[in-house]
């Protein structure tokens, strides 16, 4: 979980190769007017990411009943939001990428052929809500290069 631009994408498909795990992109998850809203400039509001966080929470469960485990990243700016993901998924582990505002809009400058536009940071950092201690969040700093990150988590037992 993290801002857009935080290195979702970039870690959790990493993660999955090196796991040999299953992996989605929350992206994949949203419904087209999500997709033209954010595309417009307009960030999301909490009904509009109620069906994307379903839909996300539908595939953690056909993984689960698979028998696969799986990454999946997703935002999951708002407490409220985790909780919906975990309700009935206790195994469910929760990773939040940490990176400065300074560090995520220069990774959002420099991205091309993305939906989200850099504008749109300041209504992720104003939505964000930091996991706190009693969410059992793994926060992982988004200092040093994907794979140093992906071993960082694979250390720490991730998949234990």
């Amino acid at each position: 979980m993290g801002v857009s631009g935080s290195g979702k994408t970039t870690i959790g498909s990493l993660l999955a190769a090196q796991l040999g795990w299953a992996y989605a992109e929350a992206d994949s998850f949203h419904p087209a007017a999500n997709l033209a809203k954010m595309a417009a400039g307009h960030p999301l509001d909490d009904a509009d990411r109620i069906p994307w966080l379903a839909a996300i929470g539908a595939f953690i469960d056909r993984t689960i009943t698979d028998g696969r485990p799986a990454v999946v990243t997703c935002s999951a700016l708002k407490r409220s939001y985790r909780e919906f993901l975990r309700a009935g998924r206790p195994n469910l582990k929760l990773l939040y990428l940490e990176a400065s505002p300074a560090i995520v809009k220069q990774r959002l400058q420099a991205r091309e052929g993305h939906f989200f536009p850099a504008d749109l940071l300041t209504s992720q950092y104003r939505d964000l809500e930091p996991p706190g201690p009693d969410e059992d969040v793994l926060h992982v700093s988004v200092d040093g290069t994907p794979q140093e990150i992906v071993d960082r988590l694979t250390q720490a037992g991730i998949a234990g």
